[in-house]
């Protein structure tokens, strides 16, 4: 039971207007794939992202014009914006002057001591917090040698030590993210750090792949992290479309009932009885009830009359097909018969009286 309570006594961290730890709810987050400095297509990129349920964005900061881009992103934007900087420290300074909600940083990759405190003293002037991140692929040497090897121990050793440098320049507003691609690896040094530390942690399973082998990796490693109790903020890391990563992300907090609201879609495997084209059904629904967020039901696409509307029970509403129509279904009652092509539309129509 003690590892299920970490989530709940983690110290509270503001991210611009979100507040995480303490037991506030879990937040996603998502990065851009565009050019930072590319303004227009940041900020439509972001909006879309925040209309799929983003709570935070990161982007990438790989150089002075990047870092100034981020005042005007910041002007045009509805949630809190993450720099992500690597090796030069002055980038970090600008991206806090110019409007950053929190960094990340690895200190260790960023340079010397005082260079690492420049940036500790302008997020303290700010007051916005810094996001210590190590992955398994930044391991130093020493921690490698000291292990033998790439190990969970190694990994939360570096950053704590990290931590640690920060603490003692007077400055504990962090969160901590330490990532490997290896999920089982992840998993026990998320379980190691959770019993040494009360920061936020911010989760996910690092370079975890395409979109498929992604997800799965993903919602193996955090499923278990989560269900844990371990974890304050999460990024479904894939090789694609960023509003994927944010699906995932939904759908894994959804799962483990840790994010209420919205329509969770259930649907049947298809099998040798369907009659319809079940698969781009499934899909189409899918698409549609993205835009009914604030519902919190269940919508079920079955296959077939079989069995559609005993599977089908514990949805709020469904449609089964057959041959040429399918039925509508209220908490496993058939409403009535509806031709194939209108089943789409009937569904849309019942969700509506539903809002």
């Amino acid at each position: 039971m003690e590892a299920l309570m970490n989530r709940d006594h983690t110290k509270t961290i503001q991210i611009g207007d979100r507040v995480i730890g303490g037991g506030n709810p879990v937040l996603i987050q998502s990065m851009c794939n565009t050019k930072t400095q590319d303004v227009a297509s940041t900020v439509s990129q972001i909006k879309k992202l925040t209309a799929a349920g983003c709570d935070i964005i990161r982007v990438a900061v790989p150089d002075m014009e990047a870092a100034a881009a981020i005042r005007e992103i910041k002007k045009q934007i509805s949630i809190p914006l993450v720099a992500d900087i690597h090796f030069d420290y002055r980038l970090a300074v600008a991206s806090i002057e110019s409007g950053a909600d929190k960094i990340r940083i690895n200190p260790g990759n960023i340079g010397s001591l005082d260079r690492v405190r420049t940036v500790v003293d302008k997020a303290k002037e700010y007051q916005i917090p810094i996001r210590v991140g190590v992955n398994s692929g930044s391991l130093e040497k020493n921690l490698i040698e000291k292990y033998g090897g790439v190990t969970a121990e190694g990994i939360v050793e570096s950053a704590l030590n990290k931590v640690r440098m920060i603490e003692e320049m007077d400055y504990g507003n962090l969160v901590i993210s330490i990532k490997s691609s290896d999920v089982l690896m992840c998993i026990k040094a998320h379980e190691l750090i959770a019993e040494q530390t009360d920061y936020p942690l911010h989760v996910g399973i690092t370079e975890a792949g395409t979109l498929i082998s992604g997800t799965i990796k993903s919602s193996v490693g955090l499923g278990i992290i989560l269900h844990k109790g371990i974890g304050d903020t999460i990024r479904v890391s894939l090789t694609g479309d960023p509003l994927e990563e944010v699906k995932a992300a939904k759908t894994i907090l959804r799962t483990l009932g840790l994010r209420r609201g919205g329509v969770e879609v259930i649907s049947c495997p298809t099998c040798g009885r369907t009659r319809i084209d079940l698969i781009s059904l499934a899909n189409q629904v899918e698409d549609m009830v993205s835009s009914y967020d604030h519902l919190d039901i269940k919508v079920a696409v079955m296959g077939c009359v079989v069995n559609g509307p005993g599977e089908a029970k514990e949805a709020d509403i469904g449609i089964a097909g057959g041959i040429g129509e399918g039925l509508l279904i209220k908490k496993g009652e058939v409403i009535r018969k509806v031709p194939e092509e209108e089943l789409l539309s009937a569904l849309q129509e019942e969700l509506m009286k539903m809002q």
